[in-house]
């Protein structure tokens, strides 16, 4: 103490400080503050700079930050914004898995899975957005190969490859169920040969006479016949089948537009646009199969 500049021991230190002797020796001999100097017993001395080093230490430590990587801040070989940023990129990553692993969880507590399923939940949930996209892209090519889409159906097909880039960073155990759904889904093979019935049957020449306009008025009138429980062989569904399909088409017609809406009107195929929508973090338009499951009743009932 000859230069007038206080010192502190390891115990005034630890007093000062709030750390533990225990942590103060170790940090020290680790080389993060080495002693001031030493008393002519050999114990540890320490000034106020290295009191401040040791409360910069702590602050960093509680954030997380490494011993190594304190090393080069105090080494001036690294600032505290540039390891903070990188420190703050991998507490990110690691918060974006835990919320990932909690939906995982809350679906498995929710589905009631067993141990097997569990597994495969957690596998599925966590393949990362390439091997979605993949999974998706896959699906697409082979479903529609050999089929010449005409430029409608193209802009289908490019919609249904629509994944989100990466699940949210807080999925809900609804957008985890919706993944692992999906790819049960496009793995069926009868799904599959559905799709190809209902991309072929678009080439049919009633599809574009009457597909847009046709979904529109069954939507506008059906649904309200659903609503009101008008039973589709009753003289009022009649009265509300005229109003989607004109009395005045052709018998051969008709035949032919039940036959179409048979194939099209596919209660899986709205549900891969709803699992579409609910990874896309968007609310899934109401089903559109009552309507049409009452119109297909209504055109057998009424010929």
């Amino acid at each position: 103490m000859s230069d007038g500049t206080e010192l502190y021991t390891v115990g005034q230190l630890a007093r000062r400080s709030g750390l533990s002797v225990h942590t103060i020796r170790f940090w020290s001999d680790n080389g993060l503050i080495v002693p001031t100097e030493r008393s002519t017993g050999g114990y540890r001395l320490y000034d106020a700079a290295a009191v401040a080093r040791f409360d910069l230490v702590r602050t960093l430590r509680e954030l997380g930050i490494g011993l190594e990587a304190i090393k080069k801040i105090l080494a001036r070989q690294a600032t505290v914004a540039e390891t903070a940023e990188v420190h703050a990129r991998a507490l990110d990553a690691e918060i974006k898995a835990l919320k990932l692993r909690r939906a995982i969880l809350r679906t498995i507590a929710k589905r009631g899975s067993t141990t097997e399923e569990t597994v495969m939940t957690h596998k599925l949930a966590q393949v990362s957005a390439t091997q979605r996209q993949q999974v998706i892209d896959e699906f697409i090519e082979s479903t529609f190969a050999g089929i010449t889409l005409d430029d409608d159906a193209k802009v289908v097909a490019q919609w249904m490859r629509e994944l989100p880039d990466e699940l949210p960073d807080d999925p809900t155990p609804r957008q985890v169920d919706a993944w692992i759904e999906l790819a049960d889904l496009v793995t069926s093979e009868d799904f599959r040969q559905r799709l190809r019935q209902i991309a072929l049957a678009g080439t049919s020449p009633v599809a574009s006479r009457h597909g847009y306009e046709l979904r529109s008025l069954t939507l506008e009138h059906a649904d309200r016949a659903v609503a009101e429980s008008i039973a589709p062989d009753s003289a009022e569904g009649r009265s509300v089948l005229n109003r989607i399909i004109k009395p005045a088409t052709p018998a051969g017609e008709r035949s032919e537009l039940h036959r179409w809406l048979e194939t099209v009107a596919d209660a899986q195929v709205e549900r891969y646009w709803q699992l579409i929508a609910v990874l896309n973090g968007r609310e899934p338009d109401p089903s559109a199969m009552p309507a049409f499951t009452w119109l297909l009743a209504a055109m057998r009932a009424h010929g």
